[in-house]
């Protein structure tokens, strides 16, 4: 079974390159979703709040030690108390006692404050590691002026449509990891005759190529279905590389296109 490669994060914790996302699915898809990538060897699930009972009684059965697998949750910007409550709520549901990636889900509202809240829960050693989802540079630069903190990634929308270079370039002088939540965009990216073309050259998948250039790219991608043969499919991904005039052709798909 493939391993993911992973990136490092702040105080020795490394994220898979390769998470498994429920945001989306019903519950009922959910736990099968679930089970399907377990089996398939995805060790990194990005939970979402009307999932986290789901995954949690799959992951209670499940035959995957914890210290396997990489766990996230997403608390939204708002008051101190509410965000700890909604951070403990989310554990409770997931039955661990501890996630490893904590998200700041938005801009809107009191988000310093909730980042507050969250590295009191990390202090308490309930989160090994705190980032934010949605922020772009000016956010980036509010919350660390505001806290003194850096996150240790951004969860951002980006594909070869929209490649988000100025951010990108700003993550990496702070140290942040990009994550991914839309990396393959949608259908037509993946119908784009220069995907598709790749896909023909390699042997693989258009959703393959795209995955796999999320690899290259130094970035994390949350791959998201509830189809058992798209979930296999986006695990297959380890064995072959991009070369760099490839790369260099999906580098000029980007048109600033959000999906």
């Amino acid at each position: 079974m493939a391993v993911p490669p992973s990136l490092a994060l702040s105080d020795g914790v490394r994220i898979p390159q390769l998470l498994f996302g429920v945001s989306g699915l019903s519950p009922a898809e959910t736990g099968r979703a679930v089970r399907i990538a377990l089996d398939t060897g995805y060790r990194g699930i990005d939970t979402a709040p009307e999932n986290e009972t789901a995954v949690g009684a799959v992951l209670a059965t499940a035959d995957v030690p914890r210290e396997e697998l990489f766990l996230s949750i997403k608390v939204p910007a708002q008051g101190y108390d509410a965000a700890r409550r909604t951070a403990d709520d989310a554990l409770a549901a997931l039955q661990v006692e501890q996630a490893d990636l904590c998200l700041l889900d938005g801009t809107k509202g009191a988000f310093t404050d909730t980042w507050r809240a969250l590295s009191r829960l990390r202090a308490d050693g309930r989160v090994r590691v705190l980032g934010v989802t949605g922020f772009g540079v000016s956010e980036l630069r509010r919350l660390i002026d505001a806290t003194g903190a850096v996150p240790a990634v951004n969860v951002v929308e980006l594909h070869p449509w929209l490649q988000q270079l100025p951010l990108r370039e700003f993550h990496t002088e702070r140290g942040i990891v990009t994550v991914a939540s839309s990396p393959a965009a949608n259908s037509g990216l993946l119908a784009d005759e220069t995907v598709t073309a790749l896909a023909a050259k390699y042997g693989k998948t258009p959703a393959q190529i795209v995955l796999r250039w999320h690899l290259q790219a130094g970035t994390v991608a949350v791959a998201a279905s509830a189809t058992t043969t798209r979930i296999r499919e986006n695990f297959g991904i380890f064995d072959f590389e991009l070369a760099d005039d490839d790369l260099a052709v999906v580098a000029e798909l980007d048109n600033g296109t959000r999906v």
